[in-house]
């Protein structure tokens, strides 16, 4: 993009972090439909909100209502989904933010993209785990029953992370155990005590 210039500002990310009082750090909840991000992703905030820190949700489904509409489900458009999604919540930490991305987030490469953007010092992936079996017969939303064609899990594929920060199995924890155990991360990570 010859045309295309980068802009400098004058507030630094250690500045807006000094103003915020925290760092900024994003939290990436990755599993198949039905495991619990979402769920969890929400409660997490809600903690976070009630120790003081200030947040950011940013919902698979939400973002595709929005600006990320005009993609569907191809393998392309999945990918495009999740490089838009990794370029605003680097927007978002980089203001200070703690931002948490609930989306299954198929693909490795991605979410290793995700991570190269944004930093691995701040970011933080969170592997989401409960079987299919588990999930289907959860469906929060109904869609298994519908048999959606490319449907992750089923007729297109997930990666599961090699190596997340954290693994929360959603078929052995309950939602405020996991949900205590991201907020206990978050903290480690900033450097703050719970």
């Amino acid at each position: 993009m010859s045309n295309v210039f980068y802009q400098d500002f004058k507030v630094s990310y250690q500045k807006k972090c000094q103003l915020m009082g925290q760092a900024g750090l994003v939290i990436w909840f990755t599993g198949i439909s039905g495991a619990g991000k979402s769920t969890i992703a929400v409660e997490t905030e809600r903690l976070l909100y009630e120790k003081g820190i200030k947040t950011c949700l940013l919902d698979g489904d939400n973002i595709r209502l929005g600006i990320n509409s005009d993609l569907g489900f191809s393998n392309a458009d999945r990918d495009e989904n999740i490089r838009r999604v990794s370029e605003i919540a680097k927007l978002f930490c980089n203001t200070g933010i703690v931002t948490l991305v609930s989306f299954i987030s198929p693909f490795a490469l991605m979410r290793e993209n995700a991570k190269n953007l944004i930093g691995s010092e701040r970011f933080i992936e969170i592997f989401v785990r409960a079987s299919l079996e588990t999930c289907r017969q959860r469906d929060p939303k109904g869609l298994y029953e519908k048999k959606i064609s490319n449907f992750t899990g089923i007729d297109s594929a997930y990666e599961p992370p090699v190596s997340p920060d954290l693994i929360l199995d959603t078929e052995e924890l309950n939602i405020n155990d996991c949900v205590l155990l991201v907020v206990k991360t978050v903290f480690e990570r900033l450097g703050k005590t719970l």
